[in-house]
């Protein structure tokens, strides 16, 4: 075939077999939307602004495990991108961005919305390329495909400049059906003596812990890691990219660990002498304070990323290779070697977790006057337990509130800006997962100052049908900040709160959608029963919650896993007890 540079991205795209693409046009790459508007096969979805075009992708990629694709044009539209490439970059998501560049001859020059895509985007990207040839565009974007969805996922940006996409340009066209680069060769299997080393340390152990991150979701080894705690017994705790990695309803599951992780999750970890780490990065949020974390433990460290391995914690027992096939060795290992836990150790050690558990540090104060943002989220589970149900949400209180108090039991089912914690991600995240799921039931948990970010993207919602489902816990703060300001700032309440929010009934009837709004606790369970039956409508729920509520557990930065800050309801029912 002869086909143009823009020809040529189209076709690899479809032979990538992307089925939607998320942008907004401009002039540096009118020529490759023009490409677009002759076919079929791809579906372009027209955001509102470019950064959502990247969280779409990114939702999208996050609940399918495939490659998301994100087209935006030059200047301003590949720096209104960056957040949402920096977004992916931090949680590892596959995505492919290909941005619009001025022509070749005027690069450099600072011709109109010209950017150095490149440069800006070099610390945010796992790799990212300029075209500067219409020959090589077919082979670069094999490679971004192929950088991005393998070893240790992320976002690759192909930046093409309008010349090279030039339709009276043509050139034989030719898409590899594999590639191998010899720079770049992730590890798939992992060493066999350090598995059985791995699997020594475990059977020796008399408090294990297996602590899993998100590497386990977008591993796909949800499956062998069940395997591996019940054929071990062992406790599980995840991380908040990892939740739904381990069934939340099971027995041996201690909720999530870190700054607002269960007590008993963080007493296990920080008393552990085995930690079996499974696809996580030991984050700052996790760990706390270096010096205080898992003081008694022997690690084990499972990862794609050998980058990833004693970044920050040292570990004694490195395996690089995929999560998955790790584990199905090391199962496969703990059968022929017919290994079995000490059984009075670990029954010691649960009866300890136990007790931990029996705290409830879960516990709130219920009212009947005003809606608790737990309640609500409790009552969101409650509502959709049964439904084929995904979950996005924005970042703060009410993020931390979902993690809590819905159990996902499925992976891929939670969608959330974990690493750089982006407010405005949920909507656009999930409209990226209602278009590769039509039929789900597809809700975002938001608070009235995240859903602000993005909210121009109800226009998209009602333009491609998207019954989304948004779930504003409305308190009138900006929550996690005001948290903050209350513990470490006396009070001083500088700037977390909004005093000229709009109404959003009339907001979300304005873009075409449903509005409710929720204030006594005894409407709730109702109220969200009426939404979610509204099958193909978008329906905005404002939710108005307690403004005092904070996070509970909570460790603060500097802190260990020991050192946490519990609810003041259960102190008093504690001392009551």
């Amino acid at each position: 075939m002869e086909l143009s540079g823009a020809e040529i991205v189209v076709q690899a795209l479809k032979d990538e077999g992307v089925e939607y693409v998320w942008g907004y046009p401009g002039g540096a790459v009118l020529h490759i939307y023009d490409a677009l508007f002759k076919q079929e096969a791809i579906q372009h979805i027209l955001v509102r602004h470019e950064q959502a075009a990247t969280h779409a992708a990114d939702g999208y990629a996050r609940a399918t495990g495939k490659v998301g694709v994100a087209l935006v044009t030059s200047g301003p539209g590949a720096t209104n991108a960056v957040t949402g490439i920096a977004t992916a970059f931090m949680d590892s998501i596959p995505m492919v961005v290909v941005s619009g560049q001025v022509p070749t001859p005027v690069i450099g020059s600072d011709a109109f919305q010209e950017v150095d895509t490149v440069g800006i985007t070099r610390p945010c990207v796992k790799h990212n390329f300029l075209v500067k040839r219409v020959q090589d565009i077919a082979m670069t974007m094999k490679k971004a495909f192929y950088i991005a969805a393998s070893g240790r996922p992320g976002p690759v940006v192909v930046d093409i400049p309008k010349d090279v996409t030039d339709p009276d340009i043509k050139v034989s066209y030719v898409y590899p059906a594999t590639i191998q680069m010899r720079s770049y060769m992730p590890v798939e299997r992992g060493h066999s003596g350090q598995i059985r080393k791995a699997v020594d340390f475990m059977m020796q152990a008399k408090r294990p812990v297996i602590y899993t991150g998100g590497g386990v979701v977008l591993g796909d080894a949800s499956e062998n890691l069940y395997k591996l705690a019940q054929v071990t017994g062992f406790p599980v705790t995840n991380t908040l990219m990892g939740l739904g990695g381990y069934p939340a309803t099971d027995q041996l599951f201690l909720g999530m660990l870190g700054m607002h992780g269960t007590y008993e999750a963080n007493m296990a970890m920080h008393e552990t002498d085995v930690l079996i780490a499974i696809g996580a990065r030991f984050d700052d949020r996790v760990t706390g304070k270096i010096a205080h974390f898992c003081p008694h433990a022997k690690i084990i460290h499972i990862d794609v990323d050998p980058a990833s391995i004693s970044k920050t914690v040292r570990v004694d027992v490195p395996i690089v290779g995929q999560v998955n096939n790790v584990l199905e060795d090391m199962l496969r290992l703990i059968e022929e070697m017919q290994r079995k836990p000490d059984v009075k150790a670990l029954s010691d050690w649960w009866a300890r977790i136990e007790g931990w558990r029996s705290v409830n540090c879960l516990s709130y104060l219920p009212s009947d006057q005003v809606i608790k943002p737990q309640k609500a989220v409790d009552a969101l589970y409650q509502v959709t337990r049964e439904m084929d149900f995904y979950l996005t949400s924005d970042v703060g209180q009410h993020q931390m509130f979902a993690a809590q108090f819905y159990p996902f039991d499925k992976p891929r089912r939670w969608i959330n800006s974990g690493g750089l914690g982006t407010m405005g991600f949920g909507l656009p995240a999930a409209m990226g997962v209602q278009q590769a799921f039509p039929e789900a039931t597809v809700a975002c948990v938001t608070g009235e100052a995240s859903i602000q970010m993005c909210i121009q993207e109800l226009a998209t919602c009602k333009q491609y049908d998207l019954p989304l489902k948004i779930i504003l816990l409305n308190n009138g703060y900006m929550g996690m900040v005001r948290q903050w300001q209350e513990f470490f700032y006396d009070g001083r309440y500088s700037h977390s709160y909004v005093d000229a929010l709009p109404d959003f009934i009339k907001l979300s009837e304005s873009f075409g959608h449903v509005g409710m709004q929720v204030t006594n606790p005894a409407d709730l369970e109702a109220a969200y029963r009426e939404a979610f039956g509204m099958r193909d409508r978008l329906v905005f729920m404002d939710i108005v919650v307690d403004p005092e509520e904070n996070v509970y557990p909570m460790i603060e930065a500097g802190k260990g896993h020991h050192e946490m800050h519990m609810s003041p309801y259960l102190s008093s029912e504690r001392e009551l007890a």
